[in-house]
């Protein structure tokens, strides 16, 4: 096989024809090298539609003056696309994480380009798509055209991430250090719930969480547990030392027992070292790793997701700020769904008590044009600083003073307020 050079890039990327639907790898995969290629023949494309979920590093089509050339469709909003969907020049499409990977199989949103970004193949010609597995295997086995960053510097992972040669159309050879994203600071708040939640975390449980600082925090609770499981959309560095001193082994798992099974992954250069050439990780298409019936065959399986708001009856928003779209519904609710019915499941909800400007994150109602990402039927804890809200199986009124009791002390009056006027509790 002969790699293109990296000079290539321009003619590679000259399959994109206007109106097409280009989908484009995620997190530390975004491959920059095409993107910018892509982007420099602007004055020739018109409506091409860019799909993608979260993406780190720039986002050129996103700007205002492409605002003829490309639009973005995102299954999930990060910052570098938030400016553009405030402004109309491009959206969101609200979607379970399990279920995109069926919008290209189906035909619902079928893809004519997949820009990719992979490991160099190995000698019997395989690539690896490294970092990003998640929906980009369904990409790349769906779209007209694959056209391939191809990076020394890509980790090479196993599982789904396996991508022949003969698979691609077009190869572009970049040497060039993937993003990092480095771990979030561990506030005082993000350990108290940190601490609230390892105590709810048994012994062979199977964990799913995502990047920050309340998940770095109930990592790092966790040095006295055993024969913890990992099966989660995404990990990051925090996981690393759990690993190495063997208390995520695995072995008590159903599926997959002794492999660290994940979507994708985003951390810094350590993590990328930690999954290259790793037999102990699976990088699994997010069709599978999500899939509600999958999660809920391991035990005790402890799902540890954030929000925005809560408001009294238990809705979740953890996509938007108001009408403002923040993120997206991700995977929150195929885990929260599969944990619940774990045999010893535990889907827990997690955010500190108040936001950065001191208003409560536990509200009376959500904002007006917020999201329910979790609906209040499928909730069962909720976690601040202030302790741990059991909302399962609890009518309204009973959700209403649980929440009450682990907001912050200067919001509580207004909350037992808000409950007395709303349920009539005397």
């Amino acid at each position: 096989m002969t790699l293109l050079t990296k000079s290539a890039a321009a003619d590679a990327v000259k399959v994109i024809k206007s109106n097409d639907r280009v989908f484009i790898h995620g997190v530390g995969a975004a491959p920059q090298s095409l993107i910018k290629a892509m982007v420099d023949r602007s004055d020739e494309l018109t409506n091409v539609e860019i799909v993608h979920l979260h993406t780190e590093g720039p986002a050129p089509y996103s700007d205002p003056q492409f605002a003829n050339n490309f639009r973005v469709n995102a299954f999930f909003v990060g910052a570098n696309i938030r400016a553009a969907v405030k402004d109309g020049r491009a959206d969101y499409i609200p979607v379970f994480l399990s279920e995109i990977p069926a919008l290209f199989r189906k035909g619902v949103l079928p893809l004519d380009v997949a820009l990719i970004h992979t490991s160099l193949p190995d000698k019997h010609g395989f690539c690896s798509l490294g970092v990003s597995v998640d929906i980009a295997r369904a990409a790349v086995d769906t779209a007209k055209h694959v056209i391939a960053q191809v990076n020394p510097k890509m980790p090479r992972t196993l599982g789904d991430a396996l991508v022949h040669v003969d698979e691609i159309d077009a190869f572009v050879d970049v040497d060039e250090f993937l993003p990092e994203a480095k771990p979030a600071e561990i506030t005082d708040v993000d350990r108290k719930i940190g601490g609230y939640i390892a105590e709810m975390i048994d012994d062979g449980a199977t964990l799913q969480m995502g990047i920050g600082s309340i998940p770095n925090a109930v990592l790092a609770s966790l040095g006295n547990h055993k024969h913890l499981g990992i099966h989660t959309e995404m990990f990051s560095d925090g996981l690393i030392d759990l690993v190495e001193s063997g208390i995520v082994t695995g072995e008590r798992k159903i599926k997959h027992p002794g492999k660290i099974v994940s979507g994708f992954v985003m951390g810094t250069q350590r993590l990328y070292d930690f999954i290259d050439d790793n037999p102990q990780v699976l990088m699994l298409d997010i069709a599978y790793v999500n899939d509600t019936s999958v999660i809920r065959r391991n035990p005790k399986v402890t799902a540890i997701n954030s929000a925005i708001e809560v408001d009294l009856t238990g809705q979740i928003c953890a996509d938007s700020i108001g009408p403002y779209q923040y993120s997206g519904v991700g995977g929150q609710m195929d885990f929260i769904r599969g944990a619940s019915l774990s045999e010893g499941g535990k889907p827990i909800i997690a955010l500190p008590s108040t936001t950065s400007k001191g208003d409560s994150k536990i509200v009376p109602f959500l904002n007006e044009g917020a999201g329910v990402v979790t609906t209040r039927a499928h909730v069962h804890y909720v976690v601040t600083e202030y302790g741990v809200a059991d909302l399962y199986g609890k009518n309204l009124q009973q959700r209403a003073a649980a929440l009450t009791a682990i907001a912050h002390p200067d919001h509580r009056e207004t909350l037992d307020r808000a409950a007395r006027e709303r349920f009539k509790r005397v």
